[in-house]
């Protein structure tokens, strides 16, 4: 078989045994992810498939390689590197059961970030759509959404997961950029007493503490919330009128 193995390329890590590694170590290019190895990729679209755009781990091949597994499927998952505009990385108003406080999709106009777009086949979606318990998914139309290929080609749409909760903001009202899990948990952690009192002084804290205790990680997401640190993604818009997948 061609490729090579996670382990090989740095890519084996699963933030959701390790919350401090999240969101996980990305593909340096498009690739074909095939139980634990990267192979190449033959096309870019994969018109019988779905485009979900990666915000945050599901861009990891180790943690989704890690959520397919738990199913039992092993089956290839194509990764395709692409530019996107008009969408940023913000910060999840919710503590994560897993540990960490992940990132969600922000409407940005001007913004234009180097993410992967996976092509879950029907089983494959279904498997990541449980995983994401507190996130709908919605379709992001072009041109709202502009998602170039490496080949020039654009694509008209692509889906991604809406934080339920909304995101954090910056002090300012603006969507909070997420600067990596152990900085994040530093800095909320450096900022709020009370979220010390629940989840301890240091980032290992934080996230032992989460991983423990459901209870513990909703009194969080209130937190977030009743301290009015949380303001809308601008993508609500987006999710269907069911709020729901």
């Amino acid at each position: 078989m061609r490729g090579r193995t996670l382990e090989e390329l740095g890519l084996a890590e699963v933030p959701r045994e390790n919350p401090l590694s999240y969101p996980g170590a990305r593909p340096a290019d498009s690739g074909l992810l095939l139980g634990d190895r990267m192979l190449p990729l033959d096309r870019l679209v994969h018109a019988d498939r779905t485009p979900v755009v990666a915000v945050g781990s599901n861009a990891c091949p180790g943690q989704l390689r890690h959520k397919l597994a738990e199913s039992g499927i092993t089956s290839a998952l194509p990764m395709v590197r692409a530019r996107v505009r008009g969408l940023d990385v913000g910060v999840s108003a919710h503590v994560s059961r897993m540990g960490y406080v992940s990132a969600s999709p922000v409407g940005a106009p001007e913004a234009s970030r180097e993410l992967f777009v996976i092509w879950p086949d029907a089983r494959q979606l279904a498997v990541i759509d449980a995983s994401e318990l507190n996130f709908d998914r919605a379709w992001l139309p072009a041109p709202d959404v502009r998602i170039e290929l490496a080949d020039g080609s654009t694509l008209p749409g692509a889906y991604a997961y809406v934080n339920r909760h909304g995101v954090l903001h910056n002090g300012d009202g603006a969507p909070r950029a997420h600067p990596g899990q152990r900085a994040l948990i530093g800095e909320l952690l450096t900022g709020s007493a009370e979220l010390r009192e629940l989840f301890g002084v240091t980032p290992e804290q934080f996230c032992a503490r989460a991983r423990a205790d459901a209870e513990l990680c909703a009194r969080g997401t209130r937190l977030f919330a009743d301290r009015k640190w949380v303001t809308a993604s601008g993508l609500e818009r987006y999710v269907p009128g069911d709020g729901r997948r």
